[in-house]
């Protein structure tokens, strides 16, 4: 890839200098953020991103909301259906409301985490056979006409293992959900070095970095009250379920957005082969580009360490007076402003620096970062400052990485290699959920965090930053 004339050619057959995918001129006299954002289509994605991944962080809220609106009214004497709901699953019947409704939201979450494990290689495989703007387009619209169904699952229906009909309906429209993101995320990943010249790629995926924690943090955060808020407001006007129409705008203005990107495609020769074949022509790409593979294994790395650090954000946050373990999603909310941040220094300053040292600098700030805040902890300013610091190495090492694979995987496979790259790191996610707790609960937190600092350390060192690449 590399060549700005390569990356136009394949999909627009414009000659050089054409501004159809690439922008005017300023995108190529600018540096960092400024040069990216002075591209016209880059900046469309860019705005389809901002609001697809919102739309993601809204829609859990939104099942969280419904549950306790329509299912968890009242305490667990209240709501018989529970008790046999909970039997059926062979799982304690909850003692409060709140654990009533985290014991439905599993179902939630359940429905939403699978597809990503099992079906990121395979959508990635479609994402190369299909052209990238209809699957994003295709992938959103196709969303926010599915949650128009939301409605529908409220109503009154029989009950099935103690819970009603309708909510099994939200967990099949959360898995369904689900399957269409993962359509969009290869297809959105492979874009962005078409639209984009290879000199400014970094600072790409640097805003994109910064986008996405941006958009976590004001979803999860600021979910709950803009639902109530929409539902206050439209009641008012004489507009009752106000809080379903949040989802289908969101979904709606990404999939406008991304359709209006001036973006011709080469058609593609109708596939001859299985799609089994081409998940292993993918892995062929990561095992022989040993670049692609140390940076897909950084980011499994890197992915696999916040996972834990979401389990242990707990027991750190409870061991610090000012905030007690139900306040651990501030320690989060602050490694993602750490993410930001260095997103944004890594977008300005990073092209001067060779990919290694970055990644060694981002897993020893890391490693350094965990390895104090064992010995810190009970402080409520240097847990918030190391956690920042520690958001600061995550944005060092992922968005090199991020790039580094975009560069130096072929065109016409960078579908298949960014699903596949999803679906390891979604695998990296989910396992540490289900390891960090019980190995906290049994060895303490002290050895937990001195045992990934420890990874993260020796990782670093892996990379021999002292040597000239």
């Amino acid at each position: 890839m590399g060549s700005r004339a390569r990356g136009q050619s394949s999909l627009t057959g414009s000659p050089e200098g054409s501004p159809v995918s690439r922008g005017p001129g300023p995108g190529r006299t600018r540096s960092g953020v400024q040069a990216v954002l002075a591209l016209p289509d880059f900046r469309l994605l860019w705005l389809g991103q901002i609001f697809s991944q919102l739309a993601d962080k809204f829609y859990i809220v939104l099942m969280v909301f419904l549950i306790a609106q329509t299912w968890v009214r009242g305490t667990p004497d209240a709501n018989p259906a529970l008790a046999e709901a909970a039997t059926a699953m062979r799982m304690d019947l909850p003692e409060t409301r709140a654990q009533m409704i985290t014991l439905l939201a599993t179902g939630i979450y359940v429905a939403n985490t699978l597809p990503a494990m099992l079906l990121g290689t395979v959508a990635g495989v479609w994402a190369d056979r299909w052209p990238k703007r209809t699957v994003m387009v295709a992938s959103n619209g196709l969303r926010a006409a599915l949650v128009l169904f939301v409605p529908f699952c409220l109503v009154d229906t029989p009950l099935w293992m103690g819970l009603s009909v309708g909510y099994w309906g939200l967990v099949l429209m959360t898995f369904l959900e689900s399957v269409l993101t993962q359509f969009f995320a290869p297809a959105e990943q492979a874009a962005i070095p078409q639209l984009v010249p290879s000199q400014h790629l970094l600072a790409a995926n640097s805003l994109y970095q910064a986008t996405s924690m941006a958009a976590t943090i004001v979803g999860f955060a600021l979910g709950d009250p803009i639902l109530r808020l929409l539902q206050r407001v439209l009641a008012g006007i004489g507009i009752e379920g106000g809080e379903f129409l949040l989802l289908p705008a969101c979904y709606g203005i990404a999939a406008l957005s991304i359709s209006r990107i001036r973006w011709r495609e080469s058609p593609r020769p109708v596939a001859r082969t299985s799609v089994l074949s081409e998940i292993r022509q993918g892995l062929a790409v990561v095992r022989e580009r040993p670049p692609v593979a140390r940076a897909m294994g950084q980011l499994v790395l890197l992915y696999s360490l916040l996972a834990a650090l979401y389990v242990l954000a707990i027991s750190l946050a409870s061991a610090v007076p000012g905030l007690g373990p139900t306040r651990f999603g501030t320690l989060l909310a602050m490694s993602g402003l750490g993410l930001g941040i260095g997103a944004l220094a890594v977008a300005q300053l990073g092209q001067r620096l060779p990919r290694r040292s970055l990644a060694a600098a981002g897993l020893g700030t890391i490693g350094w970062s965990l390895l104090l805040l064992g010995q810190l902890r009970g402080s409520l300013v240097f847990t918030l400052l190391l956690c920042g610091v520690l958001g600061v190495g995550a944005a060092m090492l992922a968005i090199p990485a991020q790039t580094t694979i975009q560069e130096d995987t072929p065109e016409a496979m960078r579908g298949k290699v960014f699903g596949l790259q999803n679906n390891l790191i979604n695998i990296a996610l989910s396992l540490p959920l289900v390891l960090a707790g019980a190995v906290v609960s049994r060895w303490g937190l002290l050895p937990v965090l001195w045992a990934l600092a420890s990874i993260a350390l020796v990782a670093a060192l892996a990379e021999q930053p002292w040597r000239r690449w």
